[in-house]
């Protein structure tokens, strides 16, 4: 099962927003989903993006795959920063160890 974290187009005709989502990639866009970590307005005047930042690091260090716009979305926001170092920290303290 191959999981990705994108974007599920909510909202009305002609005035797109987003939630993010966990979910199977076999699912259609806006079908069924795992878990729901936040939401995208690129609507308003100031693109406005939430995410719960601890939950998408857990999906992400669980093998989730973020679509292209959620990379972006990602790198603006500073969790894939986040998620990096977390990365980083946990090999070496691996190295330590060993």
């Amino acid at each position: 099962m191959s999981v990705k974290i994108r974007l599920r187009r909510v909202g009305a005709k002609k005035s797109p927003s987003y939630r993010v989502v966990v979910a199977d990639a076999r699912f259609p866009r806006d079908g069924r989903f795992i878990e729901e970590l936040g939401h995208y307005n690129p609507t308003t005047a100031k693109p406005e993006f939430s995410v719960d930042k601890d939950k998408a690091i857990m999906w992400l260090e669980r093998g989730a795959q973020p679509t292209d716009t959620i990379l972006a979305l990602f790198r603006q926001e500073g969790i894939l920063k986040a998620y990096e170092e977390k990365k980083r920290a946990t090999r070496s303290a691996g190295q330590e160890k060993a």
